[in-house]
């Protein structure tokens, strides 16, 4: 190998480096943050064709460059459509899958997704989580990572108390405010935070879990200062039955 030869990979060496570097910074910070399989799948193509580039110095430089651009434009048209589809978010990237479930380990659902016991302990002693039974949620997320929700010994010392009256229990529930909506304190949800509304579509099936209507949807976001369902970019309820709303920009 000559010297030019050599200041040839040096050069295009270099090129790529910022290349490569000026495309995950085009296409957001999600790339570094978390690697769904989708932004594997980009990572590993950029990797690829900067490679290719950089060892066969006879091939020109657009051979790898105009590749590398296409695949930049098909990320970021990806990435804005999915802003506003939601299906298309899910046939990307996924759903997450729910493994344990109110204490209880959910098998079928660790068969499906491949994953052992010695996964699942694995990340729970990462999370400082010596034991399944102090678990009340797992989540596993689309990029692999295992978001826990440990048991409230609070909730469980409640149910435990079998010798205090009716008054009492009720002024304690007033007290903590838990699995109550002002305005609506019979409600009770004790899953895990659900949308009930994203993109300004309504996600009924949640609606049926938490056994509510639309009409009492809607009158959770009018009191919010919201009309309409399409003007909601995200609405959801946690566990303690607490509505959270935000409405779109473009409506702000």
């Amino acid at each position: 190998m000559n010297f030019p030869d050599v200041g040839s990979h040096i050069f295009r060496t270099i090129l790529m480096y910022f290349l490569v570097y000026c495309a995950m910074r085009v296409m957001g910070k999600r790339e570094i943050g978390k690697l769904s399989m989708f932004d594997l799948v980009v990572s590993i193509m950029l990797a690829e064709m900067a490679a290719f580039v950089i060892e066969d110095i006879d091939k020109p430089l657009s051979y790898g460059i105009a590749p590398m651009l296409t695949l930049i434009i098909v990320q970021i048209g990806m990435a804005f459509i999915g802003l506003k589809s939601r299906r298309l978010r899910l046939m990307i990237d996924g759903k997450p899958t729910v493994l344990i479930s109110k204490g209880v380990l959910l098998r079928d659902e660790m068969r499906k997704q491949r994953y052992n016991l010695d996964d699942l302990l694995q990340q729970l002693r990462e999370q400082n989580v010596d034991s399944i039974g102090e678990v009340d949620f797992a989540i596993l997320e689309t990029t692999g990572k295992l978001t826990v929700f440990p048991k409230d010994e609070n909730t469980s010392n409640d149910s435990n108390s079998s010798g205090s009256d009716s008054e009492d229990s009720s002024s304690s529930k007033s007290k903590t405010g838990k699995n109550q909506i002002d305005g609506f304190p019979n409600i009770k949800y004790e899953g895990l935070p659900l949308p009930l509304i994203m993109d300004g579509k309504v996600q009924d099936q949640n609606l049926e879990i938490i056994q509510k209507t639309r009409f009492w949807l809607k009158n959770q976001i009018q009191h919010n200062g919201i009309m309409d369902f399409k003007d909601v970019f995200i609405c959801s309820i946690d566990h303690n039955g607490k509505i959270y709303v935000s409405p779109k920009d473009d409506k702000k």
